[in-house]
């Protein structure tokens, strides 16, 4: 091939690849004017609300959104857009559009940047406001008080169980479960160092140093390894500190602005973590919900299992049961049960009012829709 066709080629190259993005730029414009649309009719909605006093944030109908759009982009535009990132996105945008009408305020276990932090993100999107708690305590009072419209606290992980202090606190709280996020945990080695070798200390919350003890053992065997009260807080001493790591999130590196020096340094890849939504109010029924209840049975043989069977004459799937202390008297147990469906359906009603006559308490912790793209 010649040098003047060679040229020719890719001048062609270059005019095709400028009308694509011709087509592009039309796009982002047409975007651009339709999420301005979106935002006013959102104000609109939002003046109509408050003028009669409804309710300004309805989850149940953003659960609505998500769905449709990702079933019309599997149905009508082949899932060319990955559907994750549709998620994100529109999580964005109605995050966005909510804060015109009233942003809502979320009290999360912190500090900052933390995976609970990442997790209350995820659900409720970057415009609304975000308030750290030094305890899961401090969360649900920010919410019982109303100093916040929800919360967000971890209740169990893959490879560590459940948070008990989590679970506990339901014992003593009338709110309510309004939701559920499940995020899987990548931890990173995070670092003002530039390479692996300058590395003396490790700092990380420990459970963190325990799902990454045998990377640390092959990888810096001569580093000293200290616990902290959270990954968040290993960020800021690597930050400060010469020679010195953190281990945490991604996310934690970027708001600290700390390098990578490795990725995925956790044991196991499947390491998932559970987050719920606290709030005041009661959720209605999406089609793909859970239910979180606790019981209590009398001390006497099968009083568990004359509870349990319940549920299989039913048909109801369990999903989760967990014991713990009532703290009434010693050896005195409560169970906590997650259960497919919501209790508004008649099938669940009907097994909550068998399971009143088979046990000597049951509390109601909500009923929510399942975490999306994670059924």
């Amino acid at each position: 091939m010649t040098a003047v066709s060679t040229d020719s080629v890719k001048i062609k190259t270059v005019k095709e690849i400028e009308k694509l993005r011709q087509k592009i730029d039309l796009i982002d414009r047409e975007i651009l004017r339709l999420l301005n649309e979106r935002a006013r009719i959102a104000k609109e909605i939002g003046r109509i609300k408050k003028e009669r006093n409804l309710e300004i944030h309805v989850p149940e109908r953003e659960r609505a959104i998500f769905e449709k759009l990702l079933r019309l982009n599997k149905t009508e535009f082949g899932e060319e857009f990955p559907p994750e990132a549709l998620v994100h996105i529109y999580r964005e945008i109605i995050s966005a559009c909510l804060s015109l009408e009233k942003p809502l305020r979320i009290a999360y276990l912190g500090p900052k940047a933390t995976f609970t932090h990442q997790a209350a993100l995820e659900f409720f999107g970057f415009s609304a406001q975000y308030v750290p708690c030094t305890t899961i305590r401090d969360v649900f009072a920010e919410v019982e008080s109303e100093r916040a419209d929800y919360g967000v606290v971890p209740v169990e992980n893959t490879i560590e169980g459940v948070v008990n202090y989590t679970l506990d606190m339901f014992l003593e709280s009338d709110l309510k479960i309004s939701g559920e996020i499940v995020i899987p945990i990548s931890l990173h080695l995070l670092s003002s160092c530039e390479n692996l070798g300058e590395v003396e200390r490790v700092y990380s919350h420990k459970v963190a140093l325990g799902q990454c003890r045998k990377w640390l053992e092959k990888n810096l065997p001569q580093a000293r390894v200290i616990e902290t009260e959270s990954t968040a807080k290993a960020c800021e001493i690597a930050l400060e500190e010469e020679k010195t790591a953190a281990i945490a999130s991604e996310v934690a590196g970027y708001t600290y602005h700390l390098n990578v020096l490795a990725r995925n340094i956790q044991e196991s890849g499947d390491n998932f973590t559970r987050f719920l939504v606290i709030s005041r109010r009661r959720m209605k029924p999406t089609g793909k919900d859970k239910t979180s209840l606790i019981f209590a049975v009398r001390d006497e043989p099968g009083a568990l299992y004359r509870a349990l069977e319940a549920f299989y004459r039913k048909g109801i799937n369990l999903t989760k049961i967990e014991s713990r202390p009532s703290r009434r008297r010693a050896w005195d147990y409560v169970f906590f049960v997650d259960l497919e469906g919501h209790q508004e359906e008649e099938r669940v009603k009907e097994v909550l009012e068998d399971l009143k006559g088979r046990t000597q308490m049951v509390k109601i912790l909500g009923s929510y829709p399942r975490a999306l793209l994670r059924e």
